[in-house]
């Protein structure tokens, strides 16, 4: 009778606390490419590593999904997306969106991703005033500076890693309101 209250607590101990003692799968995606490696499997070592890569992506998106705004007053949000594309995919990416909805219909979606291809072509241009001019105004939200197209759509590169994305069918001041209320302090300290 005793050894089944022991065993009943063991199990009851073990359940509760093995989330806490749970193996990290980025780490071990990691470590399982350093053995690999160090045994001379090169594919096993990269693919490994390519695992790491993607799960690190993800956990970077679910992090941006906390950054997007709650929804502005007579605003409705839906729940969100948050995705990693691999490096065969878009040179790899890190990206979370979520999209506004008005009574009158008008929607406004913002975007944050991070860990792209794309940022390195597309930063250089907004870091050039004469080149970000051509794409639109110039604006800024904050400290940051941001393109304002003329349907009001807003993209922002943020510490030179992320970019927001502020667009829909809404007018450019519910833009620019959405743009506004991005946590980019938050953002530029991951």
């Amino acid at each position: 009778m005793i050894r089944i209250r022991i065993a009943a607590v063991t199990l009851l101990l073990a359940a509760f606390t093995a989330p806490a003692l749970a193996a990290d799968d980025i780490l071990d995606a990691i470590d399982g490419a350093r053995k690999a490696y160090q045994a001379g499997d090169l594919q096993t070592a990269k693919q490994s590593l390519d695992v790491a890569s993607q799960l690190i992506g993800q956990k970077n998106a679910e992090a941006f999904m906390a950054l997007l705004p709650e929804p502005l007053a007579g605003w409705k949000g839906d729940k969100g997306e948050a995705n990693a594309v691999g490096m065969a995919v878009l040179g790899g990416a890190s990206a979370a969106a979520r999209t506004y909805t008005n009574a009158k219909g008008e929607s406004v979606e913002v975007s944050i991703t991070g860990d792209s291809a794309m940022l390195m072509q597309f930063g250089p241009m907004l870091s050039n005033p004469a080149l970000a001019g051509a794409m639109g105004k110039l604006i800024k939200i904050g400290a940051q500076r941001a393109i304002q197209t003329r349907d009001g759509d807003i993209v922002m590169i943020v510490a030179n890693k992320f970019m927001i994305n502020v667009q829909g069918s809404a007018d450019a001041a519910a833009k620019l309101t959405y743009a506004q209320a991005v946590d980019v302090a938050k953002l530029s300290k991951m």
